[in-house]
């Protein structure tokens, strides 16, 4: 049976927002650097961070007071990967940001890992 269903739009979304409910709860680096394959990369404004670096690029930062995930799109990748697309709207304190996002996920030692992230502003 493969892992990959037509639930895969649900499935994505749950792991995305699982990440969103970790940085909400200020363990954004210690999800990410968990979840991440090994070579995975996260794309920011003005950095490429690795597996390694992430964990330190949420330190001292304050963590978001909510999101929202608004159209969201998943393309497959085969039978094993899928990338979830989508526009986030994010709020800290006074600070609104809507960021364009996608994560590309990969189904390997039993479970979803983010083997890409990417977010750019809108």
């Amino acid at each position: 049976m493969t892992e990959i269903t037509d639930d895969l739009p649900a499935r994505l979304l749950h792991e995305e927002h699982s990440g969103w409910q970790a940085i909400l709860e200020g363990r954004g680096g210690e999800y990410y650097q968990r979840t991440m394959t090994r070579d995975a990369l996260v794309i920011v404004e003005g950095a490429v961070l690795s597996r390694e670096k992430i964990a330190d690029s949420f330190a001292g930062v304050a963590p978001w007071d909510s999101y929202e995930i608004r159209q969201p799109a998943v393309i497959r990748l085969g039978e094993r990967a899928g990338i979830l697309v989508y526009r986030a709207v994010a709020v800290r304190g006074d600070e609104t940001v809507t960021l364009l996002m996608s994560t590309t996920y990969l189904f390997e030692n039993g479970g979803w890992c983010i083997a890409a992230h990417q977010q750019t502003a809108a």
